[in-house]
């Protein structure tokens, strides 16, 4: 009888088959296990995001007074506000309408003499009846951490509505109340296409910059020395509401 043949063989065989079968599955297992606890660690900023968020986002009309939005930048077309940009400064404008605000803090990108976002911002609101003196710019505003802290640190702002789109304001306020602004957030709504897709996909790899923003504090690509935009619009504010 050749070796490995009859039923001891067949046992054998048997054997080795469930034995590799095991290590592929405990293989198996372990690739399920190392791939969920790396989408729970990706996923942990967000969700911490969300739920310090608490009740503090909302709408236009849900919004509390504060003394200043904070419209944060988006892009340019052309050198005019994208259509996200536009639809945050439609929100500022109806903001400021409706007595919410007294004056508006745009941040945006102007780190090269091509690209200015945050006069095409100042532009379009002045366009749309916000007077000049209550629209303050700031033009270092390279990312949400550094919007957030120069608005505290170099234009005094303690307490704001936050203005950007539902997918990133969120992040807006939480990096915001870490800088040190008491924050309400409006979270301007829009389609469901493949742009808001695109900024709801960035968010994860930013909800991880941001915790670590929150947590080290780190100064601003450019600080300076403190801005009074801010506080002579809000002068300008007190003045009319004086004379009425």
């Amino acid at each position: 009888m050749r070796s490995g043949s009859g039923i001891p063989g067949l046992l054998r065989r048997r054997a080795l088959r469930l034995g590799v079968r095991l290590r592929r599955r405990r293989t198996q297992r372990r690739i399920f296990q190392l791939a969920t606890s790396c989408c729970s660690l990706a996923l942990a900023p967000s969700a911490w995001l969300w739920m310090s968020a608490g009740d503090r986002v909302g709408t236009v009309e849900s919004a509390p007074t504060a003394p200043v939005a904070v419209v944060f930048g988006a892009g340019l077309f052309d050198g005019k506000p994208s259509p996200y940009l536009a639809h945050r400064l439609d929100a500022a404008v109806d903001l400021y309408r409706l007595q919410k605000v007294q004056a508006i803090l745009v941040t945006g990108d102007n780190g090269r003499d091509s690209y200015d976002e945050t006069d095409a911002m100042r532009q379009y609101l002045v366009e749309h009846g916000v007077p000049q003196v209550r629209v303050v710019g700031d033009y270092a505003g390279f990312e949400t951490w550094d919007s957030c802290t120069r608005a505290h640190r170099i234009f005094g702002v303690d307490r704001a509505v936050l203005v950007s789109q539902d997918f990133h304001v969120r992040r807006a306020l939480a990096l915001c109340e870490a800088a040190g602004i008491d924050s309400y957030a409006v979270g301007v709504p829009e389609l469901h296409d493949a742009t808001w897709l695109y900024g709801g996909l960035r968010e994860i790899p930013g909800a991880g910059k941001a915790a670590l923003n929150a947590w080290l504090r780190p100064d601003p690509v450019f600080l300076g020395p403190a801005e009074e935009g801010i506080p002579q619009a809000l002068a300008d504010a007190g003045s009319v509401a004086g004379q009425r």
